[in-house]
Parts: structure tokens; C-alpha cells; sequence
């Protein structure tokens, strides 16, 4: 199909999904909302030639849970959504999107100001009030986005929210696999890309598979710091499993996850060799 009848598709689903968030939205029951935007998303997915592959989804929370993940593109939110519908925290220019920036504010985008710093503390308080009321959301806290081939430094202040509201954390990992079973770097919206040059090469890659890996949740404990560098361990290990052919191909992610998170907690941690009780008894008899 010829790209630019791809495009027209697509700016004809975001038209859609106006018209429903307008007419339908309104009347609409909370969950039925929900069923409404996971649709839309799975539908935006396959018009960008992208099926969706999730892994540990028992592991899932569906209230009061702060959701973070590693950044990629601007289709990592409609992933998300195509998972679980969450808003998001997103920063400000993207409410002056065409289309998109109003779909967001309709889904309850809580958009912020990276440049004030006053801003952020607004920002926090929301997201605990929100997460207290039960309500779910995601952020990125690598704060930018990659080539989702190895993470950036997750950053602490957005886990805040999570430790006053005294809610836990969820590590959600997402990498993309092109057709040959290799990790693609296409979707990446990284360096002085456009928009409309990362769309291109996002539907010009396909077929794609979305692959989401549901992360076990964090207790908020009481160190934002902590907190983070724990989420970031957990994403990271999910990553490197991802990122193994053999593990997708064999089903085994959650098990190569949970090796790469002992393995790191092992280095890091290294145990003092058990002394032999004979030895011990002979250097003091």
C-alpha cells in the first residue's frame, strides 16, 4: 500500500477517535470508555503496520498504581493504551498538536512545563492525589526519549507521587521487533526527527511487533532515589530479555527477567563466602 494512502488512513482514525471522545465519551460508563480508547489504539497499531505482544500481564495493577516506562517514540503511548488505557504525563508542546494534543487533554494527559521548576511540584501533587483516588498513571522517567536499545538514566522526581501517596510502582518495559526477529530502532522519534519523518520511517519498517513486558510492582518505600533506581533495574532486566530471540521465541521472558534482576542484585551485592566451621575451630583452639 502506498505510503501516503497509509498516511490518509491514519489521519482519517484520528478523525474517528475525535468523533468518538465527542459523541460517545459523554454517555459512556468509565469502563466503557476504557474498552473504547484500547480499541482505537489497537486499530492506530495495525494502520502503522504494528501488532502487539504482551508478556506477564498477571503481574498487572489496574488502580492507584504509578506506571513507568522506558521512551522510545511518540507510538509508545498508544502501545500502552493498546495494553491497558493510563494517562500520561507528557510535556507541554504536545497539547499544541494537531488533533493528538486534544485527544490527549480529552484522556486525562497531565501536561507539564519541563522549564518551570515550580511546575513539577504542581505536577506532583496531582499525580498523588490522582494515584490516592485510585486512578492510574505513566510516566517516562528516563525524561526523553531513545533508540530503546539500552535505557537512560531513570530520574527520581516523578516517583514522588508514588512515595506520598504511598502507592506502588509498576515497571513497564517495551521494546520493537522488526520481521526478521531483530530489535528495530525504526519507531525511535530521537535527535532533530520530525514528526512526519518519524512517521515515515515508523510505516515504512513494518511489519513491527510491539512487544510490553508487565514488570512485578514496587513498593513506594519512603526513597524516591531508591525507588527509581529500583524501577530502573527492573526495566532494564526485562530489556536484556526482550532483547534475547531465544526467550520470545521460547516464551521465557518473565524467567530470563527475573535471572538478569537476581544477577544485578548479586553483583551488586556480593555475599561473603561461608567459612568452613573445621577451618574456623582450628585457627582458635
Amino acid at each position: 500500500m502506498k505510503l501516503a494512502l497509509r498516511k490518509a488512513r491514519l489521519v482519517v482514525h484520528l478523525l474517528h477517535g475525535m468523533w468518538t471522545v465527542w459523541t460517545r465519551f459523554p454517555r459512556a460508563t468509565p469502563q466503557q470508555r476504557l474498552e473504547l480508547n484500547r480499541a482505537w489504539s489497537l486499530r492506530m497499531l495495525q494502520l502503522c503496520g504494528m501488532r502487539l505482544v504482551v508478556h506477564n500481564d498477571g503481574a498487572r495493577l489496574d488502580e492507584g498504581v504509578l506506571v513507568v516506562a522506558n521512551h522510545i517514540s511518540w507510538i509508545d503511548i498508544y502501545v500502552i493504551n493498546a495494553w491497558r488505557p493510563t494517562p500520561f504525563v507528557s510535556k507541554a508542546e504536545i497539547r499544541k498538536w494537531p488533533v493528538v494534543g486534544w485527544l490527549a487533554q480529552q484522556l486525562g494527559t497531565v501536561f507539564i512545563k519541563r522549564e518551570k521548576r515550580s511546575d513539577a511540584k504542581r505536577i506532583m501533587h496531582e499525580l498523588a492525589n490522582r494515584l490516592n483516588a485510585g486512578e492510574l498513571m505513566c510516566v517516562f522517567p528516563e525524561g526523553t526519549t531513545s533508540d530503546g536499545v539500552q535505557l537512560l538514566p531513570f530520574h527520581a522526581n516523578m516517583f514522588q507521587a508514588a512515595v506520598s501517596a504511598s502507592r506502588p510502582v509498576q515497571p513497564v518495559c517495551m521494546m520493537y521487533e522488526d520481521a526478521q526477529g531483530r530489535q528495530s530502532t525504526a519507531p525511535a522519534y530521537i535527535g532533530e526527527l520530525s514528526l512526519g519523518e518519524s512517521l515515515d520511517a515508523l510505516l515504512l519498517a513494518g511489519p513491527l511487533t510491539a512487544h510490553v513486558y508487565v514488570g512485578a510492582p514496587l513498593a513506594p518505600g519512603a526513597d524516591r532515589r531508591l525507588l527509581a533506581a529500583e524501577a530502573q533495574a527492573s526495566v532494564g532486566a526485562a530489556l536484556a530479555a526482550l532483547q534475547d530471540p531465544e526467550a520470545r521465541r521460547s516464551g521465557q521472558i518473565a524467567d530470563r527477567t527475573q535471572q538478569f534482576i537476581d544477577a544485578a542484585a548479586a553483583a551488586k551485592n556480593p555475599q561473603e563466602p561461608l567459612a568452613d566451621p573445621d577451618a574456623d575451630m582450628t585457627r582458635h583452639a
